[in-house]
């Protein structure tokens, strides 16, 4: 009799879906993954749904409302492993730059009838409510980081999944220094690699794209940019892009506040 093949699921919250898409983007390797497990619930790719419990849940997206918080609550119980991929999931996203504003000032703004919007005050990654396993970084992530993750998890065995700052990847593909040459503001000094250093390869700055390196020194950094010519308005807004929230970020960006 074959061996049960264990089921993974992919959840959705409040995000623009490139992360699955990421996985989608896989092809031949996603086959392959396909061919060990039982990709049971993946709405973005499949009308099929099998019932869990599952070994793994993928989940996406950041926390918005009170409903999210009682489904991810859910997730969490059926799945043995709950893995957070991409920054919304991880960090907030982008739309956690609300959380420094009052929420129902854009309610009352968007909406004809703000009394029917159900949102929480914040914008939270999926770690604020429940116990994850793995964070996955990335806006969006990296497929084949995401696959290494898998795999590890399968197999029981610690993820291989790089922490260190987007500038020695730089130093290996041989890019000039953005900053350094040209005095071009950049993150890469504290954002954790995974993209290729694809934004400095092009002479643009690094977004953060990848959020905070495993021990990143965000004053340092200002430090720096100050001297480069960057006032405090302009660090404050560096730091809040894709992963505004993520506590080194969100520090740095709060400490330049006028």
């Amino acid at each position: 009799m074959p061996a049960k093949r264990p089921k993974i699921a992919v959840f959705k919250f409040a995000s623009c879906d490139g992360c699955q898409l990421s996985l989608l983007d896989a092809e031949n390797e996603l086959l392959a993954v396909a061919a060990a497990v039982d990709i049971a619930n993946f709405p973005e790719a499949s009308r099929r749904v099998v019932k869990g419990p599952y070994e793994i849940g993928l989940v996406e997206g950041s926390i918005t409302t009170p409903h999210d918080v009682e489904r991810i609550r859910e997730i969490r119980k059926m799945c043995r492993v709950l893995i957070t991929i991409g920054a919304c999931a991880t960090a907030g996203g982008i739309q956690a730059l609300r959380n420094w504003k009052d929420v129902k000032d854009f309610t009352r703004l968007v909406y004809a009838s703000p009394e029917f919007i159900s949102t929480l005050d914040r914008s939270m990654p999926v770690g604020s409510y429940v116990h994850v396993d793995f964070e996955l970084r990335g806006c969006p992530i990296n497929k084949y980081q995401l696959l290494e993750v898998v795999n590890a998890f399968l197999n029981k065995r610690k993820p291989n999944v790089p922490t260190h700052a987007l500038c020695v990847e730089c130093k290996l593909q041989g890019t000039v220094c953005v900053m350094v040459a040209r005095g071009t503001p950049c993150l890469g000094p504290v954002t954790q690699v995974g993209c290729g250093a694809l934004c400095p390869s092009f002479d643009r700055g690094c977004y953060g794209c990848f959020g905070p390196m495993e021990h990143p020194n965000p004053p340092a950094l200002s430090k720096h940019l100050e001297e480069i010519g960057e006032t405090r308005r302009d660090i404050m807004l560096l730091f809040r892009g894709f992963n505004a929230y993520a506590e080194a970020f969100r520090k740095e960006s709060e400490a330049h506040e006028e």
